[in-house]
């Protein structure tokens, strides 16, 4: 029954999601004019199509509902101006981007259960220990090192991504909490003093912070009205997109591990368990796949939008287009790429179920 529950709410998921980015190029396309040949939701076989008349857009189900795609007229789309070109391959991404502020608008304004950031007695010899973090401070303000003044923190949720944010930016930090006894401290996290970022530790326990298990009675409910809502939508989506990107790139420093690539195993496993413990953990989810999803598509690899978006930062700069036979040679690389990618993540997922 769970592996049922856990392929609807994947399907649900990728249905939404792969809509949603394809219809920001769709839109974007029907803009600038440029006809629409099919959008289609899944890859391969078409199952079911709607068309209105000849002239019109094929809408398809596809058999692998793994991604999908909109056909576009090739010569309409070429013989656009590159800026049209350019809106149309950048709407997918920036779609899901879209999507994700408004889920968490979503979240923010219908309210959503917290624990507070109080922490737990670091381990012995970490950072956080040594810097004068004890059991039972809560945490209800944050800065960068050298900034002014604190932002409040209201949750543990909050917490983890600004230390995040900090962590992989390699950016001193300060805390201020409130002791056990009710005194008000600052704890001084300084840019020299943070631990190297490795693949094998999560970056916020390689601090020694660690969250203290909340009783029932810790539980609260946020709630923000529209505009605030908007505001931290905005602000956690360009947050977790910013660290996504600085753990991208840390794979190809070693900072990050490989492994921490997911495939679509993981992702059906975790749209599960999310769908089971409440709807508002299921939108949570479906946000971080949307923003993953927009950054995805932006690595500038051939076969995805940050491609083709790469081979019009050429035209702009060189006035001429990629040869069409250049541009095959790096379709084939691309795919290349993105097929050993897929099998990378789908390695991974099985290793994981294997090593449980």
């Amino acid at each position: 029954m769970t592996a049922i529950w856990s392929l609807l709410a994947f399907l649900v998921a990728v249905g939404l999601l792969v809509s949603f980015h394809e219809y920001g190029h769709y839109l974007a396309a029907r803009m600038t004019g440029v006809r629409v040949e099919r959008f289609s939701v899944g890859f391969g076989k078409v199952l079911f199509s709607y068309q209105k008349n000849p002239s019109s857009t094929q809408w398809a189900l596809s058999a692998l509902p793994l991604g999908g795609y909109v056909k576009l007229d090739e010569e309409s789309f070429k013989e656009k101006a590159l800026w049209r070109r350019s809106l149309i391959v950048a709407a997918g991404p920036l779609a899901n981007f879209i999507l994700a502020i408004a889920l968490f608008v979503v979240l923010f304004s219908s309210g959503v259960t917290q624990v507070p950031a109080r922490l737990s007695e670091p381990v012995k010899e970490s950072l956080a220990y040594q810097v004068g973090i004890y059991q039972g401070d809560e945490v209800v303000g944050f800065r960068e090192e050298n900034a002014a003044g604190f932002q409040e923190i209201k949750s543990w949720n909050q917490l983890r991504w600004r230390l995040l944010d900090s962590i992989t930016d390699k950016e001193g930090f300060v805390l201020q909490v409130k002791t056990s006894e009710g005194r008000m401290e600052e704890v001084h996290f300084k840019t020299a003093q943070l631990p190297p970022l490795s693949p094998d530790i999560d970056p916020i326990s390689g601090l020694g912070i660690q969250i203290q298990v909340p009783d029932t009675s810790d539980l609260f409910e946020l709630r923000f009205g529209l505009g605030e809502s908007i505001q931290l939508a905005t602000q956690r989506v360009w947050d977790i997109s910013i660290i996504s990107v600085r753990m991208l790139a840390g794979i190809f420093t070693g900072e990050s591990s490989v492994k921490q690539i997911g495939g679509p195993i993981s992702i059906a496993e975790m749209a599960g368990k999310t769908a089971q413990t409440s709807i508002q953990s299921y939108l949570g989810f479906l946000a971080l796949i949307s923003i993953s999803l927009g950054i995805l598509n932006l690595i500038p690899l051939p076969m995805l939008d940050g491609g083709q978006l790469m081979y019009d930062a050429w035209e702009l700069l060189t006035g001429k287009r990629i040869p069409e036979a250049v541009q095959a040679i790096f379709q084939r690389i691309g795919m290349a790429s993105i097929m050993f990618l897929t099998l990378l993540a789908v390695f991974n997922d099985i290793t994981r179920l294997f090593l449980r």
